[in-house]
């Protein structure tokens, strides 16, 4: 591998979430769009003369005619697995969207798929990379706020009913899961990436007021290993506008708070003890446009650099299992009423 070695990315599923991949990929030197495709061939035309390139409504055809040596999975989360398992098959490196699958089972099927093709799977976070998301990894990772004692992620934000109509899997069992599973799954995965391994969960989840399968609404109370304990609030009926996306970790020697709709903004910040990251805070603010902010761009640079031998995956294959698995404990809580220790039993 050099430095230079370019890589081209083919997608499949042109919905709402694939604008951010396309314009992150052209921020990156070294990576460029090759293919797109979708079952919706008006979705996938449009696309591909938008970015001057062939377009496909089969992903099969796409896997065996468009030069690549990515696929990007951006179909409805149920079919993430089979659609990466096709792509590893095909001895393409696999980006998968969040959540990588909706059952374990189906998760470590795509794990050893791409285990045994000999390629990468990356499973996309990318508000890990906020920056005051960066800046609280690294106050916990220098031990600033001693023990923890208590984490909270709140994530109230609005999705009306035109936006479960859109799609027919939208808010399914089969390929979308509720607010745990789809909106607020990068917030479950902060949780568990930043207080670290979580020993019980005990939640409740409600369908309040959209017409869909699974939950608009849930809080979950979790038990980390650490002894800490925190609680996660989901939903999507806040009136009338998204209001916020955050996390806040008390500790016996720090308060922080990381707000605004979608963890782009330093609300609280407060240490015993000075360090240099302190002067950063101001600047890590970002304002983004849409809750999934700009960490797209990051994450392909970083898929870049593993891919030209020079990084570890930001989240790897069995980095996105984790939170999935902690999703899935929260929503079998919830169905049978009493807590659920982890790991799940297989």
């Amino acid at each position: 591998m050099t430095s230079s070695q370019a890589f081209r990315v083919a997608l499949v599923g042109c919905g709402r979430i694939s604008r951010n991949h396309f314009d992150a990929i052209a921020k990156v030197d070294g990576l460029s769009v090759s293919a797109v495709c979708d079952v919706v061939g008006q979705r996938a035309k449009e696309a591909g003369e938008k970015l001057g390139v062939p377009w496909f409504t089969s992903y099969e055809t796409m896997l065996r005619e468009a030069p690549c040596e990515i696929v990007t999975v951006m179909t409805p989360s149920g079919l993430h697995p089979a659609h990466g398992i096709l792509a590893a098959r095909a001895a393409k490196h696999v980006v998968c969207e969040k959540p990588m699958a909706i059952t374990l089972a189906s998760a470590d099927d795509l794990v050893h798929a791409c285990d045994d093709a000999n390629v990468k799977l990356f499973v996309v976070k990318q508000n890990r990379l906020n920056p005051p998301v960066q800046l609280l990894k690294r106050a916990m990772d220098k031990g600033r706020f001693g023990k923890i004692y208590l984490a909270n992620t709140t994530v109230r934000w609005t999705r009306p009913q035109e936006y479960y109509d859109q799609a027919p899997w939208r808010g399914t069992w089969e390929f979308d899961g509720g607010a745990f599973m789809n909106q607020a799954s990068h917030y479950v995965d902060l949780m568990q990436w930043l207080v670290g391994p979580v020993e019980s969960v005990i939640a409740k989840t409600a369908t309040l007021a959209r017409k869909i399968e699974a939950e608009d609404t849930g809080v979950a109370v979790l038990r980390f290993r650490s002894g800490a304990l925190g609680t996660i609030e989901v939903t999507m009926l806040t009136y009338p506008k998204n209001l916020e996306g955050s996390i806040t970790i008390l500790g016996e020697k720090g308060t922080a708070k990381i707000g605004g709709t979608a963890v782009n903004k330093v609300e609280h910040w407060e240490f015993a003890d000075a360090d240099a990251d302190d002067a950063l805070v101001e600047a890590s603010n970002t304002n983004p446009t849409s809750v999934y902010g700009f960490g797209h761009e990051g994450y392909y640079r970083n898929v870049l650099s593993v891919l030209r031998g020079e990084a570890v995956a930001d989240t790897d294959g069995r980095g996105g299992r984790k939170s999935l698995e902690l999703i899935l404990g929260i929503y079998q809580s919830a169905r049978t009423g009493r807590e659920v220790p982890l790991p799940l039993k297989a």
